[in-house]
């Protein structure tokens, strides 16, 4: 596996994405078991002529299964373990064109919002009754568009979404036929600018709420990481939303948004009140902060791993192409 394939910006997305498009069209028409028939032949097609992606979902599985908890060192409740092999990584795959299935349904007003269940809620809507803005540090884990969507129908609720354009514009640009005003609340960025911060600092002091993911380092050729134990082996996360937060001055929680038992489960968790790096000791207090993160991310992921979706080395060390 090449450096650059190592690097999650390197995974190419279009030929799946044309795919589910088709996808789309058949669940339209014929309904979601006929969807599920014709799945899995091109996933089976995926995954055989896609080295890199199978090799880091092969890879995840296995650490999954090895794995312990971080809060217990023993179990955590409804941990599930998974197949290995072909058809575990087959499984992996199929569980994330259900999620992107899910996404499409839910910008097309087709998916049935009762279905979700929410936890720590109220911390969120003391933030909303406040008027007072925060940072929501996400995943890959589930399916990040409920969130989205539903602060479309709610009062008070305002969410920007930075995302990466590079990786996530062929997406986007489905959703966008699907829905115009699904692109209303993301804001593309490579990098936090100082622009970038004022504009983030505006959008805070209205109430609004800025969603960012946690687990995918930047595109840069120094990446500014902090590592973390993650599934029993030293993984590399972002420090960006811990300082943003800092810079900010604002609330910072964690979302988690998975599926089990066919409904979806949105998590708040509050992270900090306000987050201060002190010029003594600051990587120390960044490496803790992420360090929180992985702990809570490997807790969620071994509930529903089958809906971490990483395709790539994500235990590669940027330090290791130096």
């Amino acid at each position: 596996m090449s450096t650059q394939d190592k690097h999650w910006a390197s995974v190419k997305s279009m030929n799946f994405l044309f795919g589910m498009r088709v996808m789309l069209w058949i669940f339209r028409v014929f309904g979601r078991l006929p969807f599920r028939l014709v799945l899995y032949p091109v996933l089976f097609w995926y995954v055989v002529t896609r080295k890199a992606p199978r090799q880091a979902s092969l890879d995840f599985l296995h650490r999954v299964n090895s794995s312990v908890a971080p809060e217990t060192g023993l179990k955590i409740q409804g941990r599930m373990q998974v197949r290995t092999g072909v058809l575990g990584v087959l499984m992996h795959f199929a569980s994330f064109a259900e999620t992107m299935l899910d996404k499409m349904l839910l910008w097309s007003g087709q998916f049935k919002l009762a279905s979700i269940d929410f936890f720590g809620r109220e911390q969120l809507d003391k933030c909303v009754a406040e008027k007072r803005g925060a940072i929501l540090v996400c995943s890959h884990l589930g399916n990040l568009e409920l969130t989205r969507v539903l602060s479309k129908g709610r009062e008070g609720i305002k969410i920007t979404v930075l995302a990466h354009t590079k990786h996530a514009q062929a997406f986007s640009k489905m959703l966008e036929e699907l829905d115009p005003d699904s692109q209303l609340n993301m804001l593309a960025v490579t990098e936090i600018t100082p622009a970038t911060a004022m504009l983030l600092n505006d959008k805070i002091a209205q109430g609004e709420f800025i969603v960012i993911t946690g687990d995918r380092i930047p595109v840069a050729a120094n990446p500014r990481v902090a590592i973390s134990d993650f599934l029993g082996a030293p993984a590399a996360f972002p420090i960006g939303p811990y300082v943003l937060a800092s810079i900010l001055q604002c609330p910072i929680y964690l979302l988690f948004t998975t599926q089990r038992n066919k409904h979806y489960e949105v998590h708040f968790e509050l992270m900090s009140d306000s987050i201060r790096l002190p010029r003594k000791g600051r990587d120390q207090v960044l490496a803790g902060l992420v360090a929180q993160y992985a702990a809570r991310l490997e807790y969620h992921c071994l509930r529903a791993p089958l809906q971490w979706f990483n395709f790539f080395d994500f235990w590669h060390l940027p330090q290791q192409d130096l």
